[in-house]
Formats: C-alpha cells, structure tokens, sequence
C-alpha cells in the first residue's frame, strides 16, 4: 500500500476517491454491475453509525423491526406518486423455483408500502398509537451509474417508520429524526450541512413534504446525506390505516418515514480525505489509535501492548501493529491511508523514556507526552481533531455558498466555483426542470422563510431562500 499509488484529490476527484475506497480497504465491487462488498474495516465505520444512532431513536421509542425485502407489485402500486417516482429503480423479481410466479415481487426499495399493510393490520384503536418502528436492512435500486458508497445498486441503511392518531405527532416525529441525523453528522462525521425543506420537484414520492440534510464536498457538489418525510395520510388512504378516536369516530393515521444509508460513509470520505487517503473523524474511525513500534523487537512491542492496555481500559479503540514483515515506513503510510486519527511512533528512544510521540492524521503534527498520561493527553488529542475536523467542514460549506439575485448570476457561479447558490424562490417544478436540464443544478432544499425579496427567475415578489447546486 503507497500514497504514490492514489492521483491527486483536486485534480482528479473521481479516481482519488476511487483508489481510496480500494486501498483503505473500505469495499470492493462485487460481481454484479452496481453492487459493492463492503470489507471489514468500511463496515466497522458503519457499525459505529448504528450504535450512536440506534440510541438516539431508542431515546424517542422507537423500536428495531424486521421485514421482508420481498413485496407484491401490488402493493407498490396502491401509492400512485410511489410507483410513479420508483418505477425506473425498481428490481422484479418473476420467477422463483423454476416457475413463473403469479404476482411479481419487487425487491425492497423502501419499505413503505408492506410496513403500511402491517399498520393496517394491527392498529384498531387510538390505544394502539403510536407506533414507532425502524429497521437496520439493505434496499435496492437500479442505478445506471453507480459509485462505491455514494451510488451502488445495492445499499445499507436505517429506515423509520411510525404512525399517529394526530398530525402534530407526526410533524414532530419527523423533526426529530432529522434533528438526530443533524446532530449524527456534526457531532460524530465531523460534516456540517444545511437543514431544510424539499421542493415539490424533489420531495419523496409519496410524501407530503421532506426534509434533508445537505452537505457540500471539496469539489463543489451538494450531496443529500440522508431524509425525513412527513407522509400525511397518503399511505393510510392507499393501505386503508383507520383508528377508531376516544370518540369512536374512524380516522386515517398520520405516518412519517426517515432514513439514512452508506451513502454517508462516501460522503465522509470525500469530505475529509485528503492526497494522503482517508482521514476519519475519531468517534467514527474503527481504530481511533495505531501504535507502531519502529522495529519489531520484544522490549518495544512489550511496551507498545502496555500503552494499547492503558487505552483500551480507557474506553479507546486502540491496536498495535507489530508485524514483523512490513517496514515501519510502510506501516505509517499504510494507516495514514486508512485515516487511522492517531499513530503512535514507538522508538527506542520511548520506550526508554516512557513517552511516547503521538501524530495527527488530520494535520501530521506530533504531540510528545508521558506514557503516564497516555489515557488523558489522548482522549484530549482525539476530541481536538473531532472538533478541528467539524470546523474544516463548516468552512467549506461557507466558502461555497454564495448568493445570486437573478438566473444569469446563478449560471455565472455554478460555471465559475460551483458550490451552493442561495437564492430567493418561489417553488415551481417546471421553471427547476428548466433550470436543471440547463445547468444540473436543481434546488437542494428551502432554508429560510418568511423574508422579503425577489425571485431569482421571474422576477416576482418571493419569500423562501433556496439553494441551489449541482449533485453526485
């Protein structure tokens, strides 16, 4: 594994990211077009996501559920704007076990449809609501271009759904999820974004409205980074989903979903990386520390397992690399590659002194402390770069956000620096398919509302600022 081995990230994104996912060993592809293995070391990232997550949604009581990833064609099709916005992703299966199967089976591109035919089934009464329900499980979706992580036919991902007896539950419900999804990307990616409403153009099908979460990348490009969609009572209706009220009146329900996937690992790697290769915020890294002993000899591997002891028993995720068949070159080059937050170089120099020499990833400075206070200077090291991480993010996303008064301006910017355009806009889907065919930019989501000011397009009174930018 050498750096000399990944192209330049400025110059050319699309192989740097590339080569990094394949020499982090993050994933590989798998033997269908489209699909991805994802290898140890990009799952255990992904595992992190799902402990921190998994608690935050538990906190509000939601439950982890399972269903099936096969569903009825029928079922798809009872939500109109569903299988309208789906149709061209969706992967039917018609035949199993050597016959032809009566109804076709779609394989799971979002579990709407067959969690509403559950709903149905189980809730009578107003006693039976809420209920809360998540699933951690894959989905599929044909993709004509595909990418590790950010774009793979098949993915990994959480996705909730809950239903209400009122429609301020359900409001809040989504707010809280995409409240959580904002505080997982800050606290733990590192990744600050803008939080706002979809345009009519890019709700999810079959929503009433959704929120995202959008983060800007190094290159320029916007990405959705994950969703939460106030469903009304769009699928109560489809599904038939009554509750009988404290009254003893029939109602439809009120239903949200939200989800988030591996996409956000690939989001993480271009927002953080570097020439170098990965650079992983601390809270999420599977190794937050890599000690590596400059040769392979007992007294300083010994001395390399006390201070992986030390951290351990301080709650941090540490391992030692004393493999006797690489150079201890190769070996800082290697976890340099893999983002690894912290490597300790073990000399004999340190060993002696008992220090120890502790280098950053994300800066490569090196901080010299006492292997007594391994525990203590380390955890401070690590929240360091975790909130130096955060702070790099948020400047990428203001240096790239600018504002345009009129279409021309919009055009100039997205030809000149790409980025973010903010903008005032009243939501029209014809006038944002124009815009998108012209410039492959389209509306990322609505973050302000209630101003004064004038449509960028038209011309005419607006009161909403938008951005706008092109996408992965």
């Amino acid at each position: 594994m050498t750096k000399n081995l990944i192209p330049n990230k400025k110059d050319e994104p699309a192989k740097w990211y590339t080569a990094v996912v394949q020499l982090a060993e993050l994933s590989d592809y798998g033997p269908s077009k489209g699909t991805m293995i994802i290898r140890p070391y990009g799952y255990a990232i992904w595992e992190n996501v799902q402990k921190v997550f998994d608690e935050m949604i538990k906190d509000y009581g939601v439950d982890n559920a399972y269903f099936p990833i096969f569903i009825p064609m029928s079922y798809i099709e009872k939500e109109k704007s569903h299988v309208d916005g789906f149709a061209p992703e969706l992967a039917i299966v018609t035949h199993g076990g050597g016959q032809k199967l009566e109804e076709p089976l779609v394989i799971r591109p979002t579990s709407e449809t067959i969690i509403n035919a559950s709903f149905t089934k189980w809730v009578q009464s107003h006693r039976d609501l809420p209920i809360k329900l998540n699933q951690w499980s894959n989905a599929v979706r044909w993709e004509k271009r595909t990418l590790p992580f950010l774009r793979t036919t098949e993915f990994l991902w959480q996705e909730g759904h809950t239903i209400h007896s009122t429609h301020e539950e359900a409001k809040a419900m989504q707010k809280y999820a995409m409240d959580s999804y904002a505080k997982l990307y800050r606290e733990y990616y590192a990744l600050d974004g803008y939080v706002g409403r979809k345009s009519r153009m890019e709700t999810f099908a079959g929503a009433d409205e959704t929120l995202t979460f959008e983060t800007m990348m190094p290159s320029g490009k916007a990405l959705q980074s994950c969703t939460s969609h106030d469903l009304g009572q769009n699928f109560a209706k489809a599904f038939d989903t009554k509750f009988q009220d404290e009254d003893g009146e029939e109602k439809f329900v009120w239903q949200t979903s939200w989800g988030l996937s591996t996409r956000s690992i690939g989001g993480l790697i271009l927002g953080h990386g570097d020439d170098n290769g990965l650079v992983l915020p601390p809270r999420l890294a599977p190794k937050q520390v890599v000690i590596v002993p400059v040769k392979s000899n007992e007294r300083l591997v010994a001395f390399s397992n006390e201070l992986k002891a030390t951290l351990r028993q301080a709650g941090i995720r540490a391992d030692v690399d004393d493999r006797d068949d690489e150079s201890f070159g190769y070996k800082l080059n290697k976890w340099d590659v893999k983002g690894v937050p912290v490597i300790f170089k073990i000399g004999e120099k340190e060993a002696a002194d008992k220090t120890v020499t502790a280098k950053r990833r994300d800066t490569g400075e090196e901080n010299h402390f006492a292997a007594s206070d391994t525990a203590q200077e380390t955890a401070k090291l690590l929240e360091i770069i975790q909130a130096d991480l955060l702070v790099k993010s948020r400047q990428v996303r203001d240096e790239n956000t600018r504002e345009a008064s009129t279409y021309e301006e919009m055009k100039q910017i997205l030809a000149e620096h790409k980025g973010f355009v903010k903008v005032f806009w009243n939501d029209n889907s014809e006038i944002e398919a124009k815009i998108k065919e012209e410039t492959k930019a389209v509306s990322r989501c609505c973050i302000e509302t209630g101003k004064k000011g004038t449509d960028f397009y038209t011309g005419k009174p607006a009161t909403e600022v938008w951005l706008f930018a092109q996408s992965y």
